[in-house]
């Protein structure tokens, strides 16, 4: 089937396509589409890999679910659409990007397309959802895809950054190859775990000092 996404990525994920399960999930995100609200615009469902491609993915940074309010979500892990209040836990993320360079952020926009520009693909394990309603397209197929994504990732590419936070994101690590990457986990952060070791994991300049060491560009997360 033909599928919208960025041209490296139909590449790399191009027998996804064709399988029974993804089938079955177009035809299930279609129909919620039609007969209810769902986040993100259908035109962002695959923001991320259109915004990233394939051969510029530097860093990942492994989400959920996409925000299920009404306007936040535009197919970015984490990020907001400009001019929406930013969620508790972009804000923990701003708290903790200060802390860790130790400069100050401006906390106006959580809109994170700028990382994303730069090879940071920000990755939901499923990429759409019912309003109001989280979880609510678990299990239909999407964590598959999403797992092929980053095992493609993992197997074709080398010195990347896989940032997990989370529990549900760590089980996703287990499609990443660590003797040629670098994971970074901790708890996620979330207002109910950032305490317990999100803040000061430093994941960062951490990122930062693993891309330089290997040669890579840095990213300007400021």
């Amino acid at each position: 089937m033909d599928v919208r996404i960025e041209e490296s990525w139909k590449e790399a994920l191009k027998d996804e396509f064709e399988m029974p399960y993804f089938k079955e999930l177009a035809a299930f995100v279609k129909s919620e589409y039609e007969t209810g609200t769902v986040y993100p615009h259908p035109k962002n469902i695959f923001a991320a890999f259109e915004l990233t491609p394939f051969n510029d993915v530097r860093v990942v940074i492994l989400g959920q679910d996409p925000y299920h309010g009404i306007g936040q979500a535009h197919g970015l892990s984490f990020s907001v659409v400009e001019g929406v209040r930013n969620p508790p836990s972009l804000q923990n993320i701003y708290k903790e990007l200060e802390s860790d360079l130790g400069i100050p952020v401006d906390t106006k926009s959580g809109d994170l397309t700028r990382w994303a520009k730069q090879g940071v693909l920000l990755l939901n394990a499923t990429l759409t959802v019912r309003a109001n309603t989280p979880g609510s397209h678990q299990g239909k197929g999407w964590e598959q895809f999403t797992d092929v994504a980053i095992k493609a990732l993992s197997d074709k590419r080398e010195h990347l950054v896989f940032i997990l936070w989370g529990n549900y994101a760590k089980a996703k690590g287990a499609h990443i190859d660590r003797t040629k990457h670098l994971v970074i986990e901790s708890p996620h952060p979330s207002p109910f775990s950032a305490h317990s070791g999100f803040f000061g994991s430093k994941p960062f300049s951490r990122t930062n000092e693993y891309l330089s060491n290997h040669g890579v560009p840095l990213i300007e997360w400021l």
